[in-house]
């Protein structure tokens, strides 16, 4: 049966490497279940219930994933979406959780029609690499910033608007001691560091009582029903949310298009001139998007850790399947999930930040045309609290130093149409 459905020998694999393979991909990124409900809940979402949706979208998704384009890719809502959902979206502009749920569902349908007319290869070919890059670097120091407001090692500050926490605090150190578990046991290739990081200051914590001790690990999971189609889909209509969903639909097409093909090429199933799968598996993740809005919870995309699973010999949809499988027994751990402090998820934030900010490195550094609208973006995110900010400043100075500068030619159409998307918005507000 796993033979018909996966073609394992076709693709040089067994089902003892696939299941291998989802396990370490499943360590790398079960974080999400802990981290998605803590910065969802931030919005007045029901904790319980954000757990549920979190596994039950990330399951849903990875099983889309395995029969449709038998891909290795693993799904679950995404860092950086959830961040912009909660505390830009909620937070800073003020809707509510339901109005930006129904924009994760209208986005999910834009990103659908995008991926089955072909439009999304073009729009991803005419965004310049540079803003590319800068884009997700810059969501990485807005968690960067989330972080170190939540573990308390940032506080504000009415002279200075932010200045150093009390780094003698045992919450603070705490958090401190969960990121270099996460940074050390990471650099010496250790599976599920960040997993492993997490649970290892909840349960300190807990034992030292600055949290509450923990009662039971496993239970039936709680009622979804307070998340479960409560998008308000008319809010968005009629509250001009053109801003919110340009930018989840920017972002779901840079993250993810650039996370499946990447992983993809890694496990060779991208190859040259021949026919491959990747209409499908942007169909997939297109898909995953619209059912995680349906249940409960932020946008739902591939994770770049997936190429932890494809380096353990993952290479057929039999890797996502036990990938979502361990999702769904993930649902048992409730009383755990809701015993995590903020501080113990922090140094997952902080850590996963460093990573993507390293995206810096592709910016075109010699080119002001390209260095400044990257700078930009990356800048403008955290310091207005708001990834639609950085994006909208990114895309409109691209453009104009393009203009500027005589070098029209270097414009695609798709980069102009964003930034004038983005110049109507600032126009209408």
């Amino acid at each position: 049966m796993l033979e018909s459905l996966f073609k394992l020998r076709e693709h040089s694999t067994d089902a003892r490497t696939e299941i291998l393979a989802g396990v370490t991909t499943f360590l790398t990124m079960a974080y999400i279940i802990f981290v998605n409900p803590e910065i969802l809940a931030t919005t007045g979402m029901d904790k319980g219930a954000v757990f549920v949706a979190t596994c039950l979208a990330a399951a849903l998704g990875c099983f889309i994933m395995a029969f449709l384009a038998n891909w290795p890719i693993g799904m679950a809502p995404g860092m950086g979406l959830n961040a912009f959902f909660a505390f830009g979206v909620v937070g800073a502009m003020g809707y509510t959780w339901q109005q930006a749920l129904g924009a994760v569902f209208v986005s999910g349908v834009i990103f659908l029609v995008l991926s089955a007319s072909g439009l999304r290869k073009w729009l991803i070919e005419g965004i310049p690499k540079s803003l590319r890059a800068a884009i997700v670097a810059g969501i990485g120091l807005f968690l960067a910033l989330i972080a170190l407001k939540s573990a308390g090692i940032v506080v504000g500050n009415d002279a200075t608007l932010v200045s150093q926490g009390d780094l003698s605090s045992p919450t603070v150190l705490l958090a401190i001691l969960g990121f270099f578990i996460i940074a050390v046991l990471d650099a010496m290739k250790i599976k599920g560091a960040i997993l492993i990081g997490i649970l290892a200051i909840t349960v300190l914590s807990a034992i030292l009582g600055y949290s509450p001790p923990i009662s039971g690990i496993v239970s039936m999971p709680p009622s979804v029903a307070p998340t479960f189609l409560q998008l308000d889909i008319a809010g968005v209509l009629n509250h001009g949310f053109l801003n919110v969903i340009l930018v989840f639909v920017l972002v779901e097409v840079f993250d993810a298009t650039g996370t499946l093909i990447g992983v993809a090429k890694r496990a060779n199933l991208l190859p040259e001139g021949k026919p491959n799968k990747l209409g499908r598996a942007l169909f997939a993740d297109s898909s995953a998007i619209l059912a995680g809005s349906l249940i409960g919870t932020s946008s739902t995309t591939a994770f770049v850790e997936s190429a932890a699973g494809v380096q353990a010999g993952g290479r057929t949809g039999m890797t996502a399947l036990v990938i979502g499988i361990l999702f769904l027994l993930c649902l048992f751990f409730a009383p755990l999930a809701s015993i995590v402090p903020a501080y113990a998820t922090a140094p997952a934030l902080l850590y996963v930040a460093g990573l993507m900010i390293r995206d810096l490195t592709e910016v075109e550094w010699s080119d002001v045309t390209e260095a400044i609208p990257a700078s930009l973006t990356a800048i403008i995110m955290p310091f207005t609290y708001s990834i639609a900010e950085g994006i909208a400043f990114g895309f409109i100075s691209y453009v104009v130093m393009k203009m500027g500068t005589g070098r029209m030619k270097e414009l695609h159409i798709a980069s102009v149409i964003v930034a004038v998307l983005f110049v109507i918005r600032f126009i209408l507000e």
